[in-house]
């Protein structure tokens, strides 16, 4: 495992994270959790990241018990904060009262005393950004959380949060970025290199379509993710018959470099030097080995063309989206 430095952090994360977002917020079981936990640390993966919304508390629950067995500075830690932690509609958002006490919900769940990383899950348009990056400061001031980033912001939002805050603070980026979805490469990437900025990316994978699993003019298999009405938006995004051809065109390219599909699109994710970790998800041990087998890997430039030759006329920056719409904003 290779490790990158987060931003204008002290931070060296691993170069493939773990999330926990769809399995160990409920998707799958105590025991399986662990496993796959436990195959992190062997594959010397040292980033873990999850969020207080998923599964209200129970990722967070999860990880409290599994990861508070290994010494602290084991590993990275990273939660965040903005979705709706109950039926109380003041019970969600960016407001500084929420902050404060999300964050010590979060650190009770997670059996630690900080997190190295907190994070804006996505922007709150209704509490003025001063506002929010004052109980962000006070959270890290606090000793609380080492260092502060956001997901899915727009570039017009983080100019905004770093003409509040300054340097140093913000240190990640978490948008969804891969193969079938490269619209942070236009904006946000350069705009956070300059600030030091770092991205943290989620979806490498394209909820799994990146890994040749799923096939064009087929149904969608009972049971996997895309079977959930909650995968709707994505749905839109990345499970197409346009996007699905082009993967059934990308693995003989995988094959022929004498690699795997999601390998191959691990890989590529991480030829950006701007991205510091792709966070993967796994509800199996022998899929955290199979991912943290990316890092390190190298493609040539005859492979990259040979990828994009594969992925064609497939709408990688998906530009029927509403101005400011921001992928999977209702799922995640």
């Amino acid at each position: 495992m290779r490790y990158r430095k987060l931003g204008s952090s002290d931070l060296e994360v691993s170069e493939i994270s773990l999330g926990s977002w769809l399995t160990y917020s409920g998707g799958i079981e105590a025991d399986r959790t662990r496993a796959c936990t436990e195959a992190a640390f062997e594959a010397g993966i040292n980033f873990f990241d999850t969020a207080n919304v998923y599964g209200q508390g129970a990722a967070e629950t999860a990880w409290g018990e599994i990861l508070s067995a290994h010494p602290r500075d084991s590993y990275i830690l990273a939660t965040k904060v903005w979705g709706p932690m109950s039926d109380d509609p003041a019970d969600q958002g960016l407001s500084p009262a929420q902050i404060a006490k999300q964050i010590d919900a979060s650190l009770t769940r997670l059996k630690t005393d900080h997190v190295d990383l907190y994070q804006a899950h996505r922007f709150d348009p209704s509490v003025p950004v001063e506002d929010t990056v004052e109980a962000f400061q006070k959270v890290v001031e606090q000793g609380k959380a080492r260092y502060i980033g956001f997901s899915e912001w727009t570039p017009e939002q983080i100019r905004a949060g770093i003409a509040i805050a300054g340097p140093g603070l913000f240190v990640s980026s978490q948008p969804q970025y891969s193969m079938l979805w490269q619209a942070p490469e236009a904006e946000v990437f350069g705009l956070c290199a300059t600030n030091g900025i770092s991205q943290i990316v989620w979806s490498p994978l394209a909820q799994g379509v990146l890994t040749g699993k799923y096939k064009p003019g087929q149904p969608v298999p009972e049971g996997s993710r895309f079977a959930s009405a909650d995968m709707a938006v994505s749905q839109d995004l990345v499970y197409s018959d346009a996007a699905l051809e082009a993967v059934q065109r990308l693995l003989p390219i995988a094959e022929q470099a004498g690699t795997s599909m999601p390998v191959l699109a691990l890989a590529w994710v991480l030829r950006r030097t701007e991205v510091a970790s792709a966070i993967t998800g796994a509800s199996r041990p022998e899929q955290v080995h199979a991912n943290a087998a990316a890092s390190g890997v190298a493609l040539s430039d005859d492979l990259l063309a040979a990828v994009d030759q594969a992925l064609g006329d497939v709408p990688v920056t998906a530009p029927t989206l509403a101005p400011g719409a921001q992928p999977g904003i209702l799922h995640r």
